[in-house]
Formats: structure tokens, sequence, C-alpha cells
């Protein structure tokens, strides 16, 4: 490799000396940008683009450079590369460009691998062993080299091979022909399986706790559910430290011992303070919760509301039933009054269900339990006693199941996710009910950022309800449409049906649509604009609200809060500017 120097654009090297003290501004030509990134890093040269330099170490430094250069470029298969490069002086600073030729680039021709039999049908290691085989024809790059050997010893690892050993790793280079050939053997020894597991300084009965364990005694060794048991554990919410580690170093007859050393949570957990909510106005939650009753690991949670428009008492009682489905059984009761700009509702319902993941979905089926007494229409007259309200008391016991699904790259701040609901309930075929009716509702999410820091968040929401008795169904059963989930510029459930008084009383459907953009100025701090339309409605008249605003996006200490103020559009009876707050994740 040879540096020429343009004397032409020089200055004689005598004069150097007086003009020390100055940097030097790289350029790199004749390569694509991630060899131009080796060269850089490689020369010494880069080093001073910020640093004083004297004319001698320049002289050094450029001197250096060929060999720097072919060094720099030979890991990445290019072992015959050269370079030319101009020195010149611009102020008091030394311009210095490299005009690299690589060359041809070594092959790989053929790839020489040998391992056990046994070792090599484990789909771990026979997928890892394709990673080796695909660097046949490619470029000789010792990055990739080492990236798929190193996979190999990890699947090994991962599976059992514990013992297993790299006998033979070499690379022949051949720089006339510009080939080269890998040689890989590994000697993968014998295949460890799980021995006892010992769960330490638990709070649990043992049986209870072997529901988490993904596999068996006997089963072959596997990281993959070594890990699989601690995010387990983890999950469950009851200790606060959890080490899973295998008694590798006391192995016997094939077989390593686990230990599982654990430290309880704290069983009690105290939360509460004060909050805001549009739809429910200014108010105090409470709630005690109990992570573990008992040996078996049941639990315990109580929540009080108190807001302007919204009380609710809660108690849920779950019985986990750990496993791969991560089941529970769930009994809980919930008295609920709410007072809407549209409806009044105090009602009682008791709930008893089941919980399981079911085919990637979390599944939900049980029965309810709903009765109380309520009065709707309030929505355009003038108290409690205007003509055309609807009062009613009713008892209604169904089954319920729910479906639900979400997908999120980061649970704070989504930047690529989604989410699905569908729920169905249904009174045909149950006793002791005051109307007939089947429901059915689906809720949609999707968020896909976009030119870096912006979000698109679109959201849907459909439901249609078959009854025999609309007026005998509570507000929480009807739809309604409008406030800070719906369509914004509006007040909450105040979009709807209305009855022969002019009253909203709720629909029998609902369709309700939301597109929303989003900039983020910081990583904390945004603006949003969003379109809402929707609404309720009875049989197919259909007749959609809109509401248009903007909003500030802030991603706090406790989650993201959402500041929006909205218009309705193009609705003559509803004015104003409504605001809406909402604190929450985004799916």
């Amino acid at each position: 490799m040879r540096l020429t120097r343009r004397h032409g654009l020089l200055l004689p090297w005598f004069i150097l000396p007086a003009m020390a003290h100055a940097s030097i501004v790289l350029t790199v030509d004749g390569v694509d940008d991630s060899l131009k990134g080796a060269v850089v890093s490689g020369v010494e040269l880069s080093q001073y683009a910020t640093r004083n330099v004297t004319a001698a170490q320049i002289r050094r430094l450029y001197e250096k450079a060929p060999d720097e250069v072919q060094a720099a470029l030979r890991p990445y298969g290019y072992y015959e590369a050269t370079a030319t490069g101009d020195l010149t002086q611009v102020g008091n600073d030394w311009h210095v460009a490299l005009h690299v030729v690589p060359g041809a680039p070594v092959k790989v021709t053929a790839v020489d691998v040998q391992i056990d039999d046994t070792a090599a049908k484990v789909p771990a290691v026979r997928y890892a062993l394709r990673g080796v085989n695909a660097l046949k024809d490619q470029t000789l790059n010792d990055g990739q080299y080492d990236g798929a050997r190193d996979a190999v010893g990890g699947a090994l690892t991962a599976t059992g091979f514990l013992d297993a050993r790299l006998v033979t790793h070499r690379v022949e280079v051949n720089r006339a022909e510009h080939s080269a050939i890998v040689h890989l053997t590994w000697d993968a020894g014998e295949r460890y399986r799980f021995g006892r597991i010992v769960f330490k300084n638990s709070q649990f009965r043992e049986d209870f706790l072997d529901r988490y364990v993904p596999f068996k005694s006997g089963d072959y060794f596997s990281q993959s559910k070594l890990l699989e048991l601690q995010q387990a554990l983890n999950g469950a919410d009851y200790f606060a430290v959890v080490n899973v580690m295998p008694d590798t170093d006391h192995a016997t007859a094939g077989h390593i011992d686990v230990d599982v050393e654990l430290a309880p949570a704290k069983r009690t957990i105290y939360t509460g303070g004060p909050f805001f909510g549009t739809d429910t106005g200014p108010g105090l939650r409470g709630g005690i919760e109990k992570r573990w009753v008992n040996d078996r690991g049941h639990k315990w949670k109580n929540e009080l509301v108190v807001a302007q428009r919204l009380k609710t008492l809660s108690t849920l009682y779950q019985i986990p039933m750990p496993g791969p489905n991560q089941r529970s059984f769930n009994f809980g009761a919930n008295y609920r009054d709410a007072n809407t700009v549209t409806s009044k509702s105090r009602t009682l319902q008791l709930v008893a269900n089941e919980t399981r993941l079911w085919h990637g979905w979390q599944r939900t089926i049980g029965i309810n339990a709903l009765s109380g007494t309520f009065t709707v229409g309030k929505r355009g007259g003038e108290g409690d006693n205007a003509v055309g309200l609807e009062r009613g008391r009713s008892t209604l016991l169904y089954p319920e199941i729910t479906l639900s699904r979400k997908r999120g790259d980061n649970p704070t701040f989504v930047r690529d996710g989604w989410s699905l609901t569908f729920t169905g309930r249904s009174t045909a075929g149950t006793l002791l009910s005051d109307a007939r009716f089947s429901q059915v509702i689906g809720d949609a999410k999707w968020i896909r950022s976009f030119w870096g820091d912006n979000r698109l968040i679109l959201r849907g929401s459909a439901g249609k309800i078959w009854t025999d008795d609309f007026s005998a169904l509570p507000p929480q059963l009807r739809f309604f449409a409008g406030g800070d989930r719906s369509v914004r510029g509006y007040d909450f459930e105040s979009i709807g049906p209305r009855n022969s008084f002019n009253r909203v009383i709720g629909g029998e459907g609902l369709l309700v649509g939301s597109t929303e953009v989003e900039h983020y100025f910081t990583r904390q701090w945004g603006m949003a604009a969003f379109v809402d339309a929707g609404n309720a409605f009875t049989g197919t008249d259909y007749s959609p609200r809109v509401g248009a605003g903007l909003g500030v996006r802030w991603l706090s200490p406790v989650g993201m809060i959402r500041a929006d103020v909205a218009v309705p559009i193009g609705d003559k009876n509803e004015h104003g500017i409504h605001l809406h707050v909402v604190i929450g994740p985004d799916l």
C-alpha cells in the first residue's frame, strides 16, 4: 500500500514545524459507508479531529495510515486493500483525504462443520448451525463468523450440553484465489436433564409453587425453561426476590438440581389518593390488597372510589391456578352509584368467573348477577321530576365471555402496538331475569409511530343489543356515546337515541371511531390533534356526531396524562368547548 503526495497542494515539509497545535480533518472515499466507518475507526488520524497535533505527529500519523487501512479492512474480508492520500493545510488545520481501493474480497467457498448427531437434531442447535452454513458463498467477515460460531456454542449450553467443547475452529484463507474454508468441530458431550426443584424461604405449600414450574424432573435441561420459571414467579406478585439457580457444580448422573431462592414481598398493600377525570369529576380513591391470604396463594383486593359523579365499592377474591394457561377463579361484588348528565343508577353486581390464556388471548368466562334502580332521560329536561324521565328496577342474571389481546413495544409509551377486546353476554337460557337480552361489544386500538417523533392512533368501538324489553336494561348495559374515551367535545354518555320527550335514553347499537395524530417536542411533552365521530342508535337510524380538538400530552412519572379541549362539529344542539383529561396507559 502506498500514499502519494500532491506537492502542488502541500507546503514544504520544512515549514511544518511552524504549524504546530493544529487539528486533523479526515475524509475517506472509495468504499461504501459500512467500510468507511471501519477505516475511520482504524486509523489513528481520526483521534486528532478535536485534539491539537504537532507537525511531527501529523507526519508520523500520515505515514502510518496505509498499514492501518489494510488492517482495518482485513476483518471484512479485504486482504489486498490499498490507499493513497492527500495532505493539505487549510487555515490552521490539516486536511487528510484517504483514497481507498479495497480490492477483491475473500469469499467463503466451503464450510466444514462436525458435531454429534444427537446434538445436531436438537431444534435450537440445528437452527444455529444454519447460521454457520449460511457463511458459504458470502464475503468472509470476522464478526459474522464469530457470531455464527458463538451462537452454536450458546445453543448447546442452553439446551443441556453443558460440557460441550469447540475442538476445532480454523479459517483457511487463500489470498491468491480470494477464497476461505471454515472448519468447526464441537464435542457436545452428555446432555443433562433437570433433577429436583427446591424452593427456599417460600410462604406457600410446595405443591402450590410446583404449578409454576414449566418442566418436570427428568426433562432435558433448558435455559429458556428456567427463564420462564423466573418470569412466572415474578409475575405472580408474591415475592420481592426470585433467584432461579441451576446447581451445575454438583450435577450427578447427568441430572442438575435447581434451587429457587425466594423472599416474600410485602403482604398487604395500601393505595389511595385524589384523582380527577372529566367523566367522573374530582374524587378520592383508596384500596387494600392482600397479595396472599393463605398458603395456597389466594388473593383479595378491595377498592373504594368517591367522586363527584361516581361512587363505587368493590371486592374481588382470586384463587390462582398457576400453570401454562395462567388460570384463576374470581369472585367479586361491586356496588355502583353513578350520576351522569343522562342517567342515575344504583346497582349491586355479583360476579363469578374463570380467566385463562387461550390461544394467545386472555379469556374470561363467568356469570353475573346485576340488580338495582335507575333513572334515564335526565338529558334534555330540568331536574329529576321533569316530564319524560324513565325510572326502573331490574334484576338480571347472565353469563358473559370476554376475549382480549394486546401487543405493544413499550408499556409506558407505545410506538408500535394494538389491542382488541370482544365481549358477549346474554340472559338466554337463564332464569330470574326481568328482561331477555343478548349483547356483543368490540373495541380496537392501533398505534404506530412515523417520521420519528410522531404517532398515529386509531380507535374504534362497536356494539349491538337484542332485547324484548329495552326499558328494563340499566344504563351500564345500554349504549351511549360521548366523553373522554368516546366522542370528545361532548359530555360523558350524553349522545344517544331520545324518547318522545326528547330525552337521551341510550340505544341498542353503538359505532364510534377516532383518528389522532401526536407530535412530541421532547421525550415527555407533546401535542395532539384529533377527530372523533360516532353515536349510539336504535335500528338503522345512525347519525354520527363529530368532535374535534387539540390536546397536550405529558409522559409523567405516574403515566401518560392527556388533556384535550374539543368542540362539537356541525351540531346545532350542542355548543361550547369541552375539557377532557385521561390518565393511564396507551393500551
